[in-house]
């Protein structure tokens, strides 16, 4: 087993990079004085993974839907399913899926032992029969349909169908009604066994625990093997263009909502760190609450507090997104492009840049205060081959010309693309 101490001095933090000999990832970050603690068991397994890879190289696709319907039984045994196990801990437990990935987590202010075994030990032992896969095809079917009528979920695939010809990102993360009803429990061992393996996973803790400790209870629960290693995810034919520049839909709601999305075709499927760092210090820049853009789409009652902005990247995707309430969507997004081309042409200011670098420099450094936002981003790193301070590291190489050469390359018109739900009618 190798014990790495991984150190940033600058910022007095560190955590314990252990290699374990199952082939598992444990990353470890004890935080002083800290009552609780969290931990994720974490697989680069999501919605976008419907090929499994093969021996020879190939793929085998298997349905859309498959990475959350996994996550959802994965809780289940022939005994106490995982949830009634915590239950009697106190610890507060959950899981998620992802585009890029499957969480499995708890948080705790004491037991972190028990709950820690508990954790590793139901994530190992799938139980799946037929017949409560079936069942579970009519709750997860449920669960589609009533996401239909969701609409902050509806109008952001909307405008992915709208953005991706052929990436996955198009389809709801739990699938179709369609898809889950060809789910049987073959298949879900055999992407339980590809994806899950522990050379694919990771577990990243931090807060009020001991190395001594998660070793210990690692070496006594784990009981596979990583022999599988890191899946090579494959890389999907996506076409620079987009599918449409407009999609229009109608639900009940009380005002209509937007998202306006700005397709990216970066060539590296993964986003380089020092790219995603500045294109949020643009958006910042640009369409903060403190930004002039911001104040006069308030001024002319275009939106409200709901507005947002985002980078939304991952494996083989990314695109700028704005987003809320607007009596006038194609108005908003008129002005936030009229923004976008003033500071192509201006360029960001010095002042502008160091004023928004110190902000943002510091909501990082807030991050590290959060165990819960540690242990994640510990994870998430590892699957990027990056560590948790590689963002303040690549940080510190960001300018203000590289912001302004970028600034020439996002948020172009041709490749946007405008999501709207209006209200229905009387």
């Amino acid at each position: 087993m190798e014990i790495k101490e991984v150190r940033n001095e600058r910022l007095d933090e560190m955590y314990y990079d252990i290699s374990h000999p199952s082939g598992l990832k444990i990353l470890v970050m004890p935080k002083s004085g800290y009552s609780g603690a969290y931990a994720v068991f974490m697989t680069k397994y999501g919605s976008i993974d419907t090929q499994i890879p093969q021996p020879d190289g190939s793929y085998k696709t298997i349905p859309e839907g498959t990475a959350h319907f996994l996550e959802h039984k994965l809780f289940e045994s022939e005994d106490l399913d995982a949830f009634e196990r915590f239950a009697k801990t106190g610890a507060s437990a959950n899981a998620y899926t992802s585009f890029d990935r499957t969480g499995y987590l708890f948080s705790c202010s004491g037991n972190f032992r028990q709950n820690l075994e508990i954790l590793l030990d139901f994530v190992q032992h799938p139980y799946f029969t037929q017949q409560t896969v079936e069942k579970e095809q009519g709750i997860i079917g449920q669960e589609i349909m009533m996401y239909k009528d969701v609409p902050d979920w509806e109008i952001m695939f909307n405008l992915f169908r709208a953005m991706y010809h052929n990436h996955p990102l198009r389809t709801d993360i739990a699938g179709t009604c369609e898809s889950i009803a060809e789910i049987s429990a073959d298949m879900l061992y055999d992407c339980y066994n590809s994806f899950y393996n522990l050379g694919n996973m990771v577990l990243a803790i931090a807060g009020n625990v001991s190395v001594d400790d998660v070793i210990e209870v690692a070496d006594r629960v784990i009981d596979k093997n990583g022999d599988g290693g890191m899946i090579e995810r494959k890389v999907f034919d996506e076409p620079k263009e987009i599918v449409a520049h407009y999609t229009e839909e109608k639900l009940s709601v009380s005002a209509p909502q937007f998202m306006l999305g700005f397709k990216e075709n970066y060539p590296d499927p993964a986003q380089p760190t020092k790219r995603e760092l500045a294109v949020d210090m643009i958006l910042d820049i640009i369409a903060s609450p403190s930004s002039q853009l911001y104040k006069s789409l308030l001024d002319k009652k275009l939106i409200n507090t709901t507005f947002s902005y985002e980078y939304f990247t991952g494996f083989g995707y990314s695109a700028v997104l704005f987003g809320g309430e607007s009596s006038d969507p194609k108005a908003v997004e008129a002005e936030i492009k009229a923004e976008v081309q003033k500071f192509r042409e201006n360029g960001i200011s010095e002042k502008e840049f160091n004023r928004t670098r110190k902000k943002l420099y510091g909501r990082m450094i807030m991050g590290l205060n959060d165990v819960d936002e540690i242990a994640n981003n510990m994870a998430v790193s590892y699957f990027w081959n990056e560590d948790v301070f590689t963002d303040f590291e690549e940080y510190e190489k960001i300018t203000v010309q590289y912001l302004n050469e970028l600034l020439q390359e996002i948020m172009l018109d041709e490749f946007s693309v405008l999501s709207v739900i209006l209200p229905l009618e009387e």
